[in-house]
């Protein structure tokens, strides 16, 4: 577009689509809250996977959502087709990949998205939607990278991140009542989902022996799965007998309202760090092989078209504590040390629990 005018006519039906993990869905909420301020009254909706839609939950900004299986079967495909065939003004695509191409294609006669640089596989996508920027997986931050589909459609950013949120907080404080303990109390996130992305649980033990001697209530959390459970269940074993184990228990949009009154997250590269990130709390973010500049968490109040992390190095931008792994080969950006994401990674497997402690008295000013 030449000119600085949002679309006109206005689209009254949007749909955006962000078809990954639920930490992916987060860093969308930006981009939804600038739709949202540009076009109040359009319809706008999300098509996300269904194992993620809770991240979306009580979020001002969205109307409706619509899932889809992540491995969807051809009647799902037949539901779905129904369900956004020709429905919307304009489809939005954060991703480069195939399904989420499909579907905006399906969805909108104006189109938007990222898509695959030249010479590599997918480039020719371009040629199918009236505005598109090249993907970037290694220089830019994924917010920014959301964010910049917005200038085709010359509509101002917004850069906040918008949690799950639920609507009355009281039932939760009686639920809880570790909430109205004035001592405080830090939280705890042991268990990304993939291992290569694990810390030690020795580094856990120490850590929450270590918050606990300085008057704080340990509380971990973590999602429903079995093996989480069982994880965290160990951790939880070797620490003082009133740390309370929240792992499975919890909604994402209850774990928000619960860790936006904690003193302190620690947590690894996973949804759940972006989570807390975005309630404003201080972070303390333990990364490994994962670039950062890609995906370290979006500190909260940043405002600026420019990375916040850079990606080698601990570093302090608002309320995160980036600390990166042990090792010259940091960040190599791949699945663990043996090459496949149930492998360990030795950068994490040497981070020295010392390290994390010297950063905790650092914030608490201890």
């Amino acid at each position: 577009m030449k000119n600085n005018q949002l679309l006109y006519p206005k689209p009254k039906k949007i749909l955006v689509i962000s078809m990954r993990y639920l930490g992916d869905v987060l860093l969308t909420t930006p981009l939804l809250r600038s739709l949202r301020q540009a076009y109040p009254d359009a319809q706008l909706d999300v098509l996300v996977f269904r194992n993620t839609a809770s991240m979306l939950e009580g979020n001002p900004d969205v109307d409706h959502i619509i899932t889809t299986p992540n491995r969807p079967k051809l009647l799902d495909y037949q539901q779905l087709f129904r369900q956004i065939f020709r429905q919307y003004d304009l489809a939005i695509s954060t991703q480069s990949g195939d399904r989420p191409f499909l579907y905006t294609l399906l969805a909108a006669p104006l189109r938007v998205a990222a898509v695959p640089p030249k010479n590599t596989t997918g480039w020719w996508k371009r040629f199918f939607v009236q505005h598109w920027t090249e993907f970037d997986d290694d220089n830019t931050h994924t917010v920014l990278q959301h964010l910049k589909l917005l200038d085709l459609i010359n509509v101002p950013w917004c850069f906040s991140l918008v949690p799950p949120q639920i609507g009355n907080t009281q039932p939760q404080v009686q639920q809880f009542p570790f909430l109205a303990d004035h001592s405080g109390f830090a939280v705890l996130h042991p268990y990304p989902q993939w291992r290569y992305k694990q810390w030690t649980v020795e580094g856990w033990i120490q850590i929450g022996l270590y918050l606990k001697s300085l008057g704080l209530q340990l509380v971990l959390s973590g999602g429903s799965a079995q093996e989480e459970i069982d994880y965290v269940a160990n951790i939880q074993r070797k620490l003082p007998e009133d740390t309370i184990n929240l792992t499975g228990q919890v909604s994402l949009a209850q774990l928000a309202t619960i860790i936006a009154q904690a003193k302190l997250y620690i947590g690894p590269d996973t949804g759940i760090t972006h989570l807390a990130a975005a309630t404003g709390i201080p972070v303390i973010a333990l990364y490994g092989p994962t670039n950062p500049i890609k995906w370290a968490p979006f500190p909260y109040g940043y405002q600026a078209n420019d990375n916040p992390f850079d990606k080698i190095g601990d570093k302090q931008v608002n309320n995160i504590y980036f600390v990166q792994g042990e090792g010259d080969c940091v960040p190599c950006d791949l699945e663990g040390c043996d090459r496949h994401r149930q492998s360990r990674s030795q950068c994490l497997d040497n981070l020295s629990p010392e390290r994390i402690k010297r950063l905790v008295r650092q914030l608490l000013n201890k």
